[in-house]
Formats: structure tokens, sequence, C-alpha cells
């Protein structure tokens, strides 16, 4: 199975690929249409600022292609906040695979941001949630959110209700960090690289 795993120069690809040989696949890093298209599978991680991550994309000629993409696709972090429509950060035209707005956390009542570390989440509704209980834990690293929308897959509450997870058609994105996540975000690979 070929895995590509999108460089835009966004940081924390290689805990992405080390997640993938714990699975038994060498994931292919790479900015190359060609082998982002013919691909079996799309991871689209990402840690940084929203706006400079989508004049990457656009100098890489990816922004009209990830759009696009037929095969099973996974978003992950900033990878999932640039599938959505808009983000306040920078005031980002995103790749609006995803309807959704991503907004900055509030701080108007003293919790910390960014929101880091484990957390639950719950009300899942992605076939990669297969074998988690509800309640599960995960791990973030985050100071914006997609607002829940009927394509939330999974719910986390911090300061307020926001989604976890995202799924339309192909496209499966997280805000948690899969790869971070132990016997759980291991779980979720698996199911991805299975289904």
């Amino acid at each position: 199975m070929k895995v590509a795993v999108i460089d835009y120069g966004a940081g924390n690809v290689r805990s992405v690929l080390f997640a993938l040989e714990r699975q038994g696949i060498e994931g292919v890093l790479s900015s190359d249409p060609e082998i982002i298209t013919h691909a079996d599978k799309v991871i689209f991680p990402g840690v940084g600022e929203a706006s400079s991550a989508m004049q990457e994309l656009k100098k890489r000629g990816l922004v009209g292609l990830i759009p696009e993409l037929k095969q099973p696709v996974l978003g992950i972090c900033l990878g999932m906040q640039l599938l959505c429509a808009s983000s306040e950060e920078g005031q980002t035209d995103c790749l609006g695979v995803f309807p959704v707005k991503v907004k900055k956390f509030p701080v108007d009542g003293g919790e910390k941001v960014p929101h880091v570390g484990w957390n639950t989440i719950h009300s899942l509704k992605d076939p990669f949630y297969n074998g988690l209980s509800d309640q599960a834990y995960v791990y973030y690293v985050h100071s914006y959110f997609a607002e829940l929308s009927p394509y939330t897959s999974a719910t986390t509450d911090y300061i307020l209700p926001f989604s976890a997870s995202l799924q339309k058609n192909n496209f499966h994105a997280m805000q948690f960090h899969p790869e971070k996540s132990g016997d759980a975000g291991e779980t979720i690979l698996r199911n991805f690289l299975g289904c």
C-alpha cells in the first residue's frame, strides 16, 4: 500500500511517518502531485500557521489538487483546519472541503490557550473510531478550533464544544494528533490504513 504524506513545510511530519512505520507501512513524504494523486491513502498533517501554510500549498501547486483527491484522506491538526472553508488565523481562505469556519478559542474565562494535552472525544460517528470507547483520550495542541457542524464526527469540550474531527465523503480530519495519542491513536491509524 502506498501512503503519501503531504509535504508543504508544516512541521510534525516525522512523527506521522514513525506512526506509519509502527503499522508496518512506509509513508512517502512528498509534494509531487503525481505521487499524491496515485497513492492509495493520503495524510495531510501539519503544525503551524494557517495563512503561511496556505501560501506554501499555493507555491507547490496543491490548492486545487487536495480537494479533488478521491482516495481516503486524513487531515491532522493544521491539516484539518486547512480543509475547512476559512480560518480566523490570519483571516485565511482555506481549501473549502468542509464548509466550516475555524475560530480562535475565546480566553475571557481564564482558560489556557493553546489547548495542550490529553482530552476526551465523544459522540463518535466515523468508522475510523471502531474499537474505541466513547470518552477515549487523545492528544491536542491547538489555539484554533473548527465549529460544530453536520460534518462533525467527534466532539471535544474545552472552553466550548468543538469538532474533534470532521468527515465528508473520502475526507476525514482530526484536530488532535492520532500519531501522539497512544493506543487510541494507533487504533484510528490502523482503521484508516485498513479501510
